[in-house]
């Protein structure tokens, strides 16, 4: 499984929890991270079967961008 990695503006852990329920709808629990501590704030997301689309356009629906680092 191949790991997807996406530039958030995704800044602290409450964001982290407003956007949880929509990443675990299209990637599933457990198989997605944000990074708070990097200027990036990578979110990185390991899936099968989920496209880069379906992710940013999770985070999106959440209030926040992605754009893919990979």
């Amino acid at each position: 499984m191949e790991a997807v990695k996406f530039k958030t503006n995704i800044k602290c852990g409450g964001c982290v929890a407003k956007a949880t329920p929509f990443l675990n709808e299209v990637a599933g629990e457990d198989n997605w991270e944000v990074d708070t501590a990097t200027p990036e704030k990578v979110l990185t997301v390991v899936a099968e079967g989920v496209s880069a689309a379906q992710i940013k356009k999770a985070v999106e629906d959440a209030g926040y961008k992605a754009e893919p680092l990979n």
